[in-house]
């Protein structure tokens, strides 16, 4: 097995230039991990500055502390995946015109041997329940993002508080957090996208796929001009408007790994 080192980085800050000298105008988007360690921003972002002439400082980060830059006018729009975190965001009139933008799923990964045996089980809740009864290690990224958030879900079906001596929270992002699981042998759960970005590196696999609750949705909103009439609205609303429409989502649906597409788009 290969020593993977862990890049320690609660927040990541990316800045991407367009080619013209002469763009001046900049706006700020604040999203996951996910869309940042997949590759998909790296991807995008040049072809929307080549279309547009402006640029994307991009604030990598969980849903929770990408919603809460959003809550304080520090970002110009939001790109998320926690449905119900998003719904409060814009029913509190932080965010404006919210958009499905695109959709993957979360997988449950795992050493080679298996320990709990959750290859076998039929529902995510039972593959949780196993984890919990075997007492194994199950590395949680512990960070309010949407995959922190999505298994503290599922931990709450089954009534089970992850308190037990296997589990790991360790308040990072989900490529480190991978990271960690494969170098202490244990399970995590992780978005589709990351893992196949970082599933050569590691020596996991998926071992449960496939239920209906690791359905995985991201939005793009707009953070409210009229609460913070100093973000770059307009802008911001061109890059929004450019994801949804067919090139953004013909250039999602396009975006592969080794073969394989990371996200679905879904705009409506």
């Amino acid at each position: 097995m290969k020593a993977i080192p862990l890049t320690i980085a609660a927040l990541s800050i990316v800045s991407y230039t367009a080619s013209s000298a002469e763009d001046t105008t900049h706006i700020k988007l604040a999203t996951t991990t996910s869309t940042y360690h997949s590759g998909l921003l790296d991807y995008l972002l040049p072809e929307f500055e080549k279309d547009s002439g402006i640029k994307v400082d991009v604030l990598a980060a969980g849903t929770g502390k990408s919603l809460r830059m959003g809550e304080n006018g520090d970002v110009d729009l939001v790109m998320t995946h926690a449905p119900k975190a998003e719904a409060n965001f814009v029913e509190k009139g932080y965010g404006v015109l919210p958009r499905k933008l695109m959709y993957n799923d979360f997988v449950i990964v795992g050493p080679q041997s298996d320990p709990a045996k959750i290859e076998s089980q039929k529902a995510v809740a039972d593959v949780f329940k196993a984890i919990a009864t075997n007492n194994v290690t199950f590395v949680s990224r512990g960070d309010d993002s949407g995959t922190h958030k999505k298994e503290m879900g599922i931990w709450a079906q089954t009534k089970i508080e992850p308190n037990f001596g296997g589990y790991r929270s360790v308040g990072q992002g989900m490529g480190p957090t991978l990271n960690m699981a494969s170098e202490m042998q244990g399970y995590t759960m992780t978005d589709r996208g990351t893992w196949l970005a970082y599933q050569n590196k590691l020596d996991l696999k998926i071992l449960f796929q496939g239920d209906k609750n690791l359905f995985n949705p991201y939005q793009v909103i707009l953070v409210n001009p009229e609460r913070y009439p100093s973000i770059n609205y307009q802008a911001a609303k061109v890059f929004s408007d450019w994801l949804v429409n067919p090139k953004g989502q013909k250039l999602i649906n396009d975006f592969k790994l080794h073969g394989k597409q990371l996200f679905v788009a879904s705009a409506e």
